[in-house]
């Protein structure tokens, strides 16, 4: 039976030591905040930016969530963005994904100052990540690293397999991955024989977005599962991973809800307070 490495212990153990931090940036006159931009009224969206104001709670930081309507123009959301960049209380600026229909979001995440990108998808900060460089890292592959090193789990020399390329999860989870001297397979929809690939990882990262995916037969025997998949089915939050199954084949694995997800949030806090130390505000 695999072990579980539960986001929700890591998590609060953050929370605790990121408190602790924001005090004593505080006794330097150092003052975190975050900026979350909302366009829209999508539910998940909506879950997840009230979740971010919880976090920045938790720690003791500053944070706002503007809200912008749905039918907002570019020129909206793109000024919004410009005064967050001019506010000197706001340390790390978010833009809530995805983006109604009509928006660009490339142009929007653009506009982000690259030292407050603390999502890490700014073109220079995931250049930087692309090259090797000391940057900021997206917030999910962050924490999946984070996850793996505090398991003790040995990286180098390793086959890492994702499932999914997306520029948020796939792409960097693969150049961090890399820069631990993993080696590395990026797979997506139109692999071929994808259960060849996934049978040979000893870090299987699932982020496909769809639900129960990852079956027991394509799981390598005492594999790490990262599943960064959230889904509904039925009602209930499911992963990408078929985990009852695969939890007796793999060697270790993330729950969904309580894995991942949480270490997301904990790393957007991290970022935060790295980027307030950078700004020196």
């Amino acid at each position: 039976m695999a072990v579980i490495l539960s986001g929700n212990e890591l998590s609060q153990r953050l929370t605790g030591e990121q408190t602790e931090r924001v005090k004593a940036l505080k006794a330097q006159w150092i003052y975190p905040g975050l900026a979350v931009v909302l366009v829209g009224e999508d539910p998940a969206s909506q879950i997840y930016v009230r979740n971010k104001g919880i976090a920045c709670e938790a720690i003791g930081i500053h944070s706002q969530t503007i809200r912008l309507p749905e039918d907002a123009d570019q020129a909206q959301l793109e000024d919004t963005i410009q005064r967050l960049n001019e506010d000197k209380k706001i340390s790390g600026i978010l833009v809530q994904l995805p983006l109604p229909k009509g928006l660009d979001e490339d142009a929007a995440l653009a506009k982000i100052l690259p030292e407050k990108d603390v999502d890490g998808f700014h073109l220079i900060n995931a250049g930087k990540l692309f090259t090797g460089q000391e940057t900021v890292i997206p917030c999910t592959p962050k924490g999946i690293l984070y996850m793996l090193k505090e398991a003790g789990i040995p990286l180098e020399g390793k086959e890492a397999v994702i499932v999914g390329r997306s520029n948020i999860v796939g792409k960097p989870a693969a150049m961090l991955l890399l820069g631990e001297n993993c080696t590395v397979t990026l797979c997506h929809s139109r692999t071929r024989n994808l259960a060849e690939h996934t049978r040979r990882a000893d870090i299987l990262v699932a982020a496909i977005g769809k639900p129960r995916f990852i079956t027991a037969d394509m799981v390598k025997p005492g594999a790490a599962v990262m599943d960064v998949g959230i889904n509904r089915v039925d009602g209930k939050v499911v992963g990408d991973v078929d985990y009852e199954p695969v939890s007796k084949v793999a060697g270790y694995i993330t729950p969904v809800p309580g894995g991942i997800g949480k270490m997301t949030i904990s790393m957007l806090m991290e970022n935060t307070l790295e980027a307030a130390c950078r700004q020196g505000r």
